[in-house]
């Protein structure tokens, strides 16, 4: 994948019902959507384009925390033990890794340190739920992030 900017650009009008001079896709009312239904999803292209990047990026940082810390076994609820999944756990804290690994250099240390706590805390989290502990190193998320010790 390039570097390079992208050609395609979304631009707001202040006209819903009329779409930029290069819009290539159908317009609305051809795909049979109610006007009130383009309003909406407009309106919410507009409010995303002003949350900055790192915010995106943090928040899917900590949906994907939540959920591998619940795989874990680690909800704060009497039935935690019943919502562990080990397995799905593992899918997740890797998904995190990566994701937080080329999150870094973009987000800065500032956000990114925080993320890489947390991520550590989870792979040792998993290490410590898992019947059969993985070696350091091999570990979930551990390829990205290298040997994770206690």
């Amino acid at each position: 994948m390039s570097d390079a900017p992208r050609s395609e650009r979304y631009e707001f009008t202040d006209n819903p019902g009329t779409p930029p001079a290069d819009h290539k896709h159908p317009p609305a009312e051809t795909l049979g959507l109610p006007d009130d239904t383009v309003d909406a999803v407009q309106g919410q292209m507009r409010d995303i384009a002003e949350v900055p990047a790192v915010e995106v990026i943090t928040t899917a940082a900590v949906h994907l925390m939540s959920a591998a810390a619940v795989k874990c076994g680690l909800a704060a609820d009497e039935h935690a033990e019943e919502l562990k999944d080990l397995d799905e756990a593992r899918k997740l804290i890797t998904a995190l890794a990566g994701f937080v690994t080329a999150a870094a250099p973009e987000i800065g240390s500032q956000h990114a340190g925080p993320l890489r706590d947390g991520l550590k805390s989870l792979q040792l989290a998993f290490r410590e739920a898992s019947p059969f502990p993985d070696a350091p190193g091999a570990g979930p998320g551990e390829k990205f992030t290298g040997p994770v010790y206690s």
